[in-house]
């Protein structure tokens, strides 16, 4: 079943105009066909099309159900867009297509990308969550400096990846080792040239715990999207035990 997504669907009964012209234009979809939409927030409604129209396409709302994030306990990347957008929007997309809460774009000292606009990141996350049969999309923030996002109050695991071989490194473990998959977690990745070695003693006084994601040199968006299935792994592996 086409599945579509309209964050207003409950109180409007109307698919936005683009997904209107994607349902009635592209699919040709007609009145009496069964649509599912998604509403972004975890629900999922099973929908007859009552008015097929290119700009406002009208809906039926046959049932509703809730479907929150099946990986239970919040999952976060905050990560240095890197140079190369497209690498971005792989990185974003994949995280999303395995499930993630909130990716949150970081402003670091050596930063090479130090403006991002993130309409075209947000459709990427849409179509990702639509893809993956999702129905909560991930909170995406606007460019943060890492010392803001340092200073928000968190209850969650903290954790800092990082591989310039001047920084600490024997007070890191391996990120398999140290997260507990029952707690909220957020990773933070630098951008292409690490994170300066003020922004990791800040974020380890400020109480993230220093990681490692593998013997390998990864690059930024590989380096968090290996950490999100890191932490997916180990959730499924929990419970088969």
């Amino acid at each position: 079943m086409h599945r579509f997504f309209a964050p207003d669907i409950a109180a409007t009964g109307t698919l936005p105009e683009e997904e209107s012209r994607h349902c009635v234009r592209v699919l040709r979809l007609v009145e009496g066909d069964e649509i599912e939409i998604i509403d972004g927030a975890g629900t999922l409604y099973r929908c007859r099309i009552a008015m097929a129209h290119a700009k406002h396409c009208g809906v039926e709302i046959i049932s509703r159900e809730a479907c929150p994030p099946h990986w239970g306990s919040r999952v976060e990347v905050a990560v240095a867009p890197t140079k190369n957008l497209d690498r971005m929007e792989w990185m974003a997309e994949k995280c999303t297509e395995m499930g993630v809460d909130r990716i949150t774009p970081l402003l670091c000292c050596h930063s090479e990308r130090k403006v991002l606009k993130t309409e075209r990141l947000h459709k990427i996350l849409i179509a990702a969550m639509k893809q993956s049969l999702k129905a909560q999309l991930p909170q995406l923030d606007e460019l943060t400096h890492i010392e803001d996002f340092l200073a928000e109050p968190s209850d969650a695991q903290r954790f800092i990846a990082y591989c310039d071989e001047s920084l600490p490194r024997e007070q890191r473990r391996s990120l398999a080792q140290v997260y507990d998959p029952g707690r909220d977690a957020v990773v933070l990745i630098g951008p292409e040239g690490d994170f300066d070695p003020q922004e990791v003693a800040t974020a380890l006084n400020a109480g993230f715990v220093p990681v490692t994601l593998g013997e390998s040199r990864l690059r930024t968006e590989t380096a968090a999207v290996f950490a999100i299935a890191t932490m997916h792994a180990i959730k499924e592996l929990k419970k088969t035990k």
